[in-house]
């Protein structure tokens, strides 16, 4: 899965999403807010970030693209 850096983007999406998604849920009190679920959405969302700039970075260096 790694070795695809478009799976990277994908995945580093998924938790930007979910980092966003979750305090979202716990303003409108859906979920409640919790020190382990504060937590988690800022790892998420800093995680997806960084996944995401590797995998923009290695899709840029693929071989075969012009520069």
């Amino acid at each position: 899965m790694m070795r695809n850096p478009v799976n990277l983007i994908y995945l580093g999406f998924a938790l930007v999403l979910a980092g966003a998604v979750l305090p979202f849920l716990m303003v409108i009190h859906v979920l409640e807010s919790t020190f382990f679920l504060n937590f988690f959405a800022f790892i998420a969302s800093v995680l997806g970030l960084f996944l995401g700039l590797i995998g923009a970075s290695r899709v840029s260096r693929l071989p075969g693209r012009r520069h």
